[in-house]
This record gives C-alpha cells, structure tokens and sequence, in this order.
C-alpha cells in the first residue's frame, strides 16, 4: 500500500526535528512531487545521475543528504541546477533532504551509523553544549595501532583513507564527525583522544595533527555519509511496508 508523501515528511520531520537546527540550507521537502509514495531512492547527493538512476527504478521520492538551495549559492534556477529541477518535476518526483539533522540524530544518522560500520563505541559527544551535537566521541572495541586502524577503515568503507600518523602507539581513544568537518580537530587535540577522523582534510589540519600529536583520518566526504540516509529510507520502508532502494553514485571525494 503507498503512503501519502503528506503522512512521509511529516514522519521525517518527527524523526529528524530539522527545527531545531541553524542550517545551511532547507531541510525537508525540497521539490514537491506525485502525492502517493510507493518507493523511496535514497542517496547522498542529488546530482543528476541519482535523479536518473531513481527514474530508471521507478521510485516517487528521493531522499538525500546533500540537497539544494544552500547558502551563498545562486537561487536562480538555472543550469545545472534546472537541468536537474527540471527531471524532477517531469518524472513528478519528489526531493526531501536533511543535513545536519541526518548527521546528529543519535540512533540513524551519519555519525551514530559510522560508529557502527567501524565498531566504534559511542560516548559523551566533544560539543554536549550544542542541542544537537555532532562531534562523536567513544572507543574502539579493542585497540589498534595507527596501520591497523587505516586497515579497518579501508575494509569496512571500501576507502583507503588519507592518514596522519600520531604519536601514541595504540588508538584506543577516537572522536569523529562525518563529511567535511575537519575544523572540529581542535575539539578533538582539547580532550586528548588519539585519533580524530572526518571525511575530508585541509592544508592546516596536517600541522594541526602533527604538532599535537594526533592521529587523524579523512575517510572521505562522500564514504562517510552513505549510511544515515540508508538508515532512515530503510525506518521508513518498514514503518510504511513501502519499498527503499539505495543508489550509490561513486564520488572519490
């Protein structure tokens, strides 16, 4: 039986409270498609090629991390952006996206998933003075030196992170954020963890790691934010009995 995509956002906007988030762009129904859900395509970004993909699959509703209308960008729909706008409306496809509200929710979204595909054991976040924070902190089941650690990390995301070696012998000790959140390294040198990762580095985190002493890790932006979408398209597919597919655009970044 479909669901009404009325009954659908306003389950996603229960589940993943995008009010209470300072954001930098609209979460939620982004472009308003055929009123009855039947399947739902989930991905990281909607990029043209995820918008084709869920035609060729038939589905009535796109779920992303990565939507549109961002702050800064140019609001006119044009280009890219209409090329894309455009499939939606003439496959009357329905877009919802959710930023950080997918990446702190505590049980689906992207951090508290990436905990579980690298067995990491979630504790006290590094910003609990946030009401939704995002910068996870825990352990590792059993520690592992920093080859090891990489080693993981490749296996389960099927990505070899870009790494830098710190000083402790042994990683026990980890906080991480997924997609690009290597400004947080500093949170992470303040309560002395021994390794940080994220999805992506800048030029100053190498020195900032360095000097610290702190190993750290860019997992990939696009590697480390597969798996909350996957989480909530596939709560939605058993909470309705709708079908979810995930479709998974490579992108090396």
């Amino acid at each position: 039986m479909p669901v009404s995509l009325n009954e659908l956002t306003a389950e996603l906007n229960n589940l993943l409270k995008p009010e209470q988030f300072n954001d930098y762009c609209p979460n939620g129904l982004q472009v308003e498609g055929r009123k009855e859900v039947t399947k739902i395509v989930s991905g990281v970004t909607a990029c043209r090629a995820l918008i084709k993909a869920a035609v060729a699959a038939k589905a009535d509703f796109i779920l992303v991390h990565h939507g549109y209308f961002w702050k800064g960008e140019n609001q006119c729909i044009t280009g890219l952006k209409k090329s894309r706008i455009q499939m939606l409306l003439q496959n009357d496809l329905s877009l919802s996206a959710y930023h950080l509200p997918l990446d702190a929710h505590a049980e689906l979204g992207n951090n508290a998933q990436l905990a579980k595909i690298l067995e990491l054991n979630v504790g006290s976040p590094l910003d609990a003075e946030q009401r939704n924070p995002i910068v996870f902190c825990g352990q590792l089941n059993q520690p592992m030196s920093f080859d090891s650690f990489s080693q993981h990390i490749n296996k389960k995301l099927k990505r070899v992170p870009l790494s830098i070696r710190g000083a402790s012998e042994k990683i026990e000790k980890i906080a991480w954020c997924t997609g690009a959140a290597q400004n947080f390294i500093e949170l992470a040198v303040g309560v002395g963890v021994d390794a940080y990762l994220t999805g992506e580095i800048s030029e100053q985190t190498v020195h900032i790691a360095r000097e610290a002493g702190l190993h750290f890790f860019s997992a990939g932006h696009h590697a480390t934010e597969r798996y909350g979408v996957q989480a909530v398209g596939n709560y939605l597919s058993e909470k309705f009995s709708i079908q979810h597919e995930f479709i998974d655009i490579e992108n090396p970044v």
